[in-house]
């Protein structure tokens, strides 16, 4: 049992708790099964940029918003912060070499990427399970975080199913497994 485990039975008082691993809480966080995105924008300078994540979330039906959040650390957050749309691209089961490719550095994400322009010019990748085009709406500081809330408007979805991220690998659903 770990030492989380043992605060959350009632053997362990806040006052005697001691500090959270950062390397066992993201293992515990891993625990949680995610879909895997591609978060896409233009940026103001007109280059796209574009990053795989799985921070992506539901808020609200009305008015539909979304969220997703980035590292503060990450080189695209400016382009991200000051970008008047936000695309997110929701992967399905075959293409993790898509999620790959968006998760690595490079000088051009897009090369040899089939896209079109959306709203606010956010890239739009073909072939991907669901897209929700979203207007830049709000940012919130989470921590080592920023927050992305986006106002949906516009988005499509298709049969599929969806590529999955848990324990720091990409899976797939099993309907009735």
């Amino acid at each position: 049992m770990t030492q989380a485990m043992a605060s959350a039975e009632g053997s362990e008082t806040p006052a005697t708790r001691h500090a959270i691993d950062a390397r066992d809480l993201r293992n515990a966080l891993g625990c949680f099964s995610t879909g895997v995105t591609v978060i896409t924008a233009l940026a103001p300078d007109g280059r796209n940029v574009g990053l795989t994540a799985n921070s992506f979330s539901s808020v609200s039906l009305n008015p539909p918003l979304v969220l997703w959040s980035l590292v503060k650390r990450s080189t695209s957050l400016t382009a991200f912060q000051d970008a008047t749309h936000f695309a997110v691209n929701v992967l399905g089961r075959d293409q993790e070499h898509i999620a790959s490719h968006f998760a690595r550095t490079s000088a051009d994400k897009f090369a040899g990427i089939d896209w079109i322009a959306g709203l606010g010019g956010a890239p739009l990748l073909n072939g991907v399970l669901a897209q929700f085009q979203c207007r830049n709406a709000f940012r919130h500081d989470g921590g080592d975080h920023m927050i992305f809330i986006g106002a949906v408007e516009a988005y499509c979805h298709g049969p599929g199913e969806p590529l999955l991220y848990s324990r720091g690998q990409y899976g797939s659903f099993l309907p009735g497994a």
